[in-house]
């Protein structure tokens, strides 16, 4: 795990934008008005770069990932110029709702209770996985063979959720539950794993296949509680810009050709907005 991942402090949050696509607004007339943005002319977007390869920072110290592309190619639809804030995941939300960024563009999983109280758009599958070390020689081909583990997790999160309905499923079947130790990012969280702190860390499929391909840490589990990863907004008008443009995307071929450049599966679904209102 290299420095570049590793993000600390909540308060610590900085925003880069990306300087190529500068041009965006310059091309066109902003497709949502002044008004339902946090800055005129810009998409702000919150992102916790630590989930390669769906967003992560490379050596250069650069944005990179599919979520990232995303972000960028909507913002470019859209006339505007995209702008990312680096912000811990717990911090998301709350950042939304008092409008320090209009959208949410880090792969937050959809949830009927999240869509009561912001605008959503599913348009990424996804699931749950659990990684171990490289050299462990515990044996996880089941749910039950975690009994007993200390398991890392990102705070906050659908994740951090599941894990302790697993941890319940396992006590509630008389076994040994979880020793579940949180993290302000899955980075950190990895970082234990690798010094022997944790003995697994719950994340997404995508990451930890990643880790896995990497030969940095087995994926001992995944397929895990699948469920609808999302954009999230504040705006409804800005929520109706961007589902317009998915289905743009998704019409014209480029959603899928980025899907598939990073292996990723899209949702069975139309793009459309699921909140307060609809």
């Amino acid at each position: 795990m290299t420095r570049s991942f590793i993000f600390r402090g909540a308060l610590a949050a900085f925003s880069v934008s990306l300087t190529a696509s500068a041009v965006f607004a310059q091309a066109c007339e902003p497709k949502v008005p002044a008004s339902e943005l946090i800055k005129p002319g810009t998409l702000v977007m919150s992102t916790n770069p630590t989930l390669p390869p769906l967003q992560f920072v490379d050596s250069s110290g650069e944005l990179k990932g599919m979520r990232v592309e995303l972000g960028a190619e909507i913002a470019k639809r859209l006339c505007l110029q995209p702008e990312y804030v680096r912000i811990e995941f717990s911090a998301m939300v709350p950042g939304l709702q008092a409008g320090r960024w209009d959208m949410i563009n880090t792969g937050i999983f959809f949830t009927e209770e999240r869509a009561k109280i912001m605008q959503m758009i599913p348009y990424e599958d996804q699931a749950i996985s659990v990684s171990i070390a490289p050299n462990s020689d515990k044996k996880v081909a089941t749910k039950d063979d975690l009994a007993g583990m200390t398991v890392g997790v990102e705070i906050g999160g659908f994740e951090e959720t599941k894990t302790r309905l697993l941890d319940k499923e396992l006590r509630d079947a008389g076994k040994e539950g979880l020793t579940i130790q949180t993290f302000d990012n899955f980075a950190l969280a990895y970082q234990s794993l690798r010094a022997g702190q944790v003995q697994a860390v719950v994340s997404i499929d995508a990451v930890a296949k990643e880790y896995d391909s990497r030969g940095d840490f087995k994926r001992a589990l995944s397929g895990l509680y699948p469920a609808p990863v999302s954009v999230a907004f504040k705006s409804t008008v800005l929520a109706d810009a961007v589902s317009a443009t998915l289905k743009e995307m998704k019409t014209d071929g480029s959603l899928k050709a980025l899907f598939d450049k990073y292996g990723m599966p899209m949702v069975a679904g139309d793009y459309s907005v699921k909140g307060p209102g609809r």
